[in-house]
């Protein structure tokens, strides 16, 4: 993994722990792979919330389409990197 990736997804663990006030657990400690919905309780209305975030973090716009599928900070991360390369 490349360390833009990683900046990318400790970023995206930051916010996810501020937004759903998340407690004992840091971006570094935060699994890459945990699944997001069914490990760690995310709703739809959370990740809304974390889409807008990380909208204006990284302006990147997150189709309500694709929230289905972004389950790990890694899917995000690649789903980000992917935005701001111009693959649509």
């Amino acid at each position: 993994m490349n360390t833009t990736l990683d900046q990318t997804i400790l970023r995206i663990a930051e916010i996810i722990i501020n937004e759903l006030k998340l407690e004992d657990v840091t971006p570094e400690t935060f699994d890459a792979d945990l699944d997001l919905v069914d490990e760690v309780g995310i709703d739809s209305m959370d990740l809304a919330t974390i889409a807008l975030v990380i909208r204006d973090e990284f302006g990147v716009r997150i189709d309500e389409d694709d929230y289905p599928k972004l389950t790990t900070l890694r899917i995000i991360g690649g789903y980000i990197a992917g935005k701001l390369q111009g693959d649509e």
